[in-house]
């Protein structure tokens, strides 16, 4: 188990170059920003690193320039100041400032850099309480085997069940998950990473991811993230 977290922290150190202070978020010039935005985080198509980020792009990309392998939940205060709700391997369901995130994800090796694109549900009357219903998940595990319902999440698990309304609709769709590359071959990262966990593969369970959530018809583009 000692080895697994090692190994986990090992992989995240490609995709969060965490700052551990939690200092109060400070105002964003990003004033377009609305509560109940999603933050998308996009890593170049040809980029390759055999983390988990490049693992996920692998299996979800669809022929487009950037693979989206990240997605967060975007909250302004009262005091205008921006702050996200996201899942990650190394801190479960947390909320920081959007600066750590921007952190978190602006480098990768070799000198790649990420694309942040904010995109806003077109009818977002339900916005706030969309972000409400994310917070009661703070505090929960990543969900590194990408099931449902087991108590904790992955990033885009997360905006799915938070995403939510009164009648208990979900604004996003699920999809039978693909693991496999266009090649239909299993990157070893899956095959290593669920060794671990002593688990299957789960193929073909119903789940969401970023490149599939981004793409849907009821996200509006507001902006692009400048670093």
């Amino acid at each position: 188990m000692k080895r697994l977290v090692k190994a986990g922290c090992l992989v995240l150190c490609v995709l969060t170059a965490f700052s551990c202070a939690k200092k109060a978020a400070s105002p964003a010039p990003e004033h377009m920003i609305e509560t109940g935005d999603l933050l998308f985080v996009g890593i170049p198509m040809d980029y390759m690193d055999n983390s988990m980020s490049q693992a996920i792009a692998d299996a979800t990309a669809a022929g487009d320039t950037i693979n989206y392998i990240h997605t967060a939940i975007l909250e302004v205060d009262k005091e205008g100041a921006i702050w996200v709700i996201d899942a990650t391997m190394a801190y479960g369901v947390d909320r920081h400032p959007l600066d750590t995130l921007l952190s978190q994800f602006a480098l990768h090796r070799d000198g790649a850099t990420s694309t942040f694109e904010v995109m806003r549900l077109a009818d977002d009357h339900n916005a706030v309480r969309y972000v409400d219903q994310a917070k009661a998940y703070l505090g929960e595990s990543y969900d590194q085997s990408f099931l449902p319902e087991n108590g904790k999440h992955y990033c885009t698990e997360l905006v799915y069940d938070a995403y939510v309304d009164a009648d208990g609709t979900h604004r996003f769709e699920e999809t039978p998950m693909n693991f496999k590359n266009k090649e239909g071959e299993m990157p070893a990262y899956w095959t290593w990473l669920f060794g671990q966990l002593g688990e299957p593969i789960p193929q073909g369970v119903r789940g969401t991811n970023p490149q599939q959530m981004h793409a849907s018809q009821q996200l509006v583009h507001v902006l692009y993230i400048e670093q």
